[in-house]
């Protein structure tokens, strides 16, 4: 289902009491909203949560109303919806939510009560960068990129024919998907391949971009991540097994400093898992094909691609 949640944040912005009426919003769509807080943002209770709040209904939106008016949001995401229902064979129901945030993750994946979510917040897609909202000023021409690397992950959580470890976390949690519990949780190479799958799903789905952009970098991080490849592969093989939040954040995190992030006297630039992920499952997808490759588990990937650290054959080009 395609939720648009963005009319009811407007009238947030038009009530007299500002800080009341996204209160009144919150509480609307609470499961929701609790988990995305929750999730990529902080606890929705007390004086942070208060202080965010005030800062997002305050905070100026000419370039959100700007990017209503000259793009049909809602066609961008039906369009990208129906060509990864079609790639990736979908089995399961999930929601698509077009919404405004309070500028943390410009789109994320969600489980709640067992159903799929798969959002994008507008505030980062109006192509101007805003520092009042943290908009971080991406072409809304991404949507689709971003939507369909999300809707990858709710198929890999949800499916009913997933053999991933994150199907399983997500169903011991009672249907429920946390990104902290699941980094926990879940392997390196079982995040890696999440993620690859994702950003090749991507690709296929919305054709055109510049490659660092399937990736979420920029051009010279891009460039700096396959000048150390050899040093983050090694590194992620040698922690493939492990399981710790600390390796999420440092392999597939913003925000982390440098020195949770240097392996070898070498820093690794932020989030260079995607590009490894992406290398780990070419092999799988060329072989067995989007669908098999999404729902499949670590070991039957592995299975096709021979070893983690084998020399990667991903015809990424800059």
């Amino acid at each position: 289902m395609l939720i648009n949640l963005v009319p009811d944040f407007l009238a947030v912005l038009e009530a007299d009491d500002r800080v009341s009426a996204y209160l009144a919003y919150f509480e609307r769509h609470k499961a929701l909203l609790t988990a995305y807080w929750e999730n990529y943002v902080l606890e929705p209770s007390g004086p942070h949560f208060d202080e965010v709040v005030r800062a997002t209904v305050e905070a100026s939106r000419d370039d959100l109303r700007t990017l209503l008016a000259r793009t049909d949001v809602m066609a961008l995401a039906r369009q990208a919806e129906e060509k990864v229902r079609v790639l990736l064979d979908v089995d399961v129901s999930y929601d698509i939510v077009i919404m405004v945030g309070v500028g943390a993750a410009n789109a994320g994946e969600l489980v709640v009560n067992g159903r799929g979510v798969a959002f994008v917040c507008l505030e980062h897609f109006t192509g101007v960068a805003n520092p009042e909202t943290q908009g971080l000023g991406l072409d809304p021409e991404l949507i689709p990129l971003w939507l369909a690397h999300e809707i990858t992950h709710v198929v890999r959580y949800t499916s009913p024919s997933s053999r991933s470890d994150m199907r399983g976390f997500v169903e011991d949690a009672g249907g429920y998907y946390s990104y902290w519990e699941t980094g926990r949780q879940a392997s390196l190479r079982e995040l890696l391949v999440n993620e690859g799958l994702a950003v090749h799903v991507s690709r296929a789905v919305s054709p055109g971009h510049a490659v660092w952009e399937y990736f979420g970098f920029a051009r010279k991080q891009y460039a700096r991540i396959r000048e150390i490849e050899p040093v983050l592969a090694r590194a992620a093989d040698a922690d493939g097994d492990r399981s710790a939040l600390g390796l999420r954040l440092r392999y597939l995190s913003g925000g982390m400093s440098d020195e949770a992030r240097t392996i070898e006297r070498t820093v690794l630039p932020e989030r260079a898992g995607y590009f490894l992920g992406a290398r780990l499952v070419e092999a799988a997808i060329a072989a067995r094909g989007y669908g098999w490759a999404v729902r499949a588990s670590v070991h039957e990937l592995a299975s096709v691609n021979d070893t983690f650290v084998e020399r990667p054959r991903l015809t990424i080009v800059s």
